[in-house]
């Protein structure tokens, strides 16, 4: 059974997600801050959370900063500000899909399906070259695992699709709205901006552990593809 945890300081908010949640084969729980959030998602292996952004103490992009440092469960933000530029920021930090309050309970419902489902997808798949070696760069899609020069670095699992979706057809090119239908399903923010913050994310991430060159290629005005350590040369 997936495991849910629902974080909002408002009871009510909490209680009203619970309710939408209700029909579905869940086990929910819930945190009434980013501090008891925490703690439980230490104790617990859970398949999604959903974390309000406005909290006292400690705000929700905190919390989902530290949840990523520890792992790569699929975090729903929500928020009643409605400004794009949070939605940027809660994908820059590793935000898998933002939804703004007040929502309606068949959007809630629809969104968490679609991550659970692409989490759960993700779990069971095994593709036939699961591990994918280049050079200094290796992922393995049965672990989830990415390695640069054999040392392992978390990536969120949107951006590890992507990544693994380009190595995997290294003469292809993609195009944002490929990467968009191949990733992102359509109940999730649809935006081809998306595509690139995601991109740009996984450069700083690679270059930081110390991948000496740009493991996916702009092909201006069209999209993305491989970009090789002997296509540097």
């Amino acid at each position: 059974m997936n495991k849910i945890l629902i974080v909002d300081d408002e009871w009510n908010m909490r209680n009203l997600i619970r309710i939408y949640l209700s029909k579905q084969d869940l086990y929910i729980d819930d945190a009434k801050d980013g501090r008891e959030a925490l703690s439980m998602i230490k104790k617990t292996n859970y398949s999604l959370v959903i974390l309000d952004i406005m909290m006292p103490a400690m705000d929700g992009w905190e919390v989902c900063t530290m949840i990523r440092e520890q792992q790569n469960v699929p975090i729903l933000m929500v928020t009643a500000r409605n400004d794009v530029r949070d939605r940027v920021q809660g994908l820059n930090i590793g935000a898998d899909d933002y939804l703004n309050k007040p929502f309606a309970p068949e959007e809630l419902v629809a969104r968490v399906n679609a991550l659970l489902r692409r989490q759960n997808l993700n779990r069971v798949e095994k593709p036939k070259d699961s591990i994918l070696s280049f050079d200094e760069l290796s992922l393995d899609h049965e672990s989830r695992e990415v390695r640069v020069k054999d040392v392992p670095i978390e990536l969120t699992p949107k951006e590890f699709e992507l990544l693994y979706l380009v190595c995997s057809q290294p003469k292809r090119v993609f195009t944002r709205e490929i990467l968009l239908d191949q990733i992102w399903s359509s109940s999730d923010f649809r935006d081809v901006r998306t595509v690139d913050t995601h991109v740009k994310n996984i450069r700083v991430k690679l270059r930081s552990a110390g991948l000496t060159y740009n493991p996916i290629k702009t092909v201006w005005g069209v999209g993305y593809k491989l970009n090789a350590a002997e296509d540097q040369t």
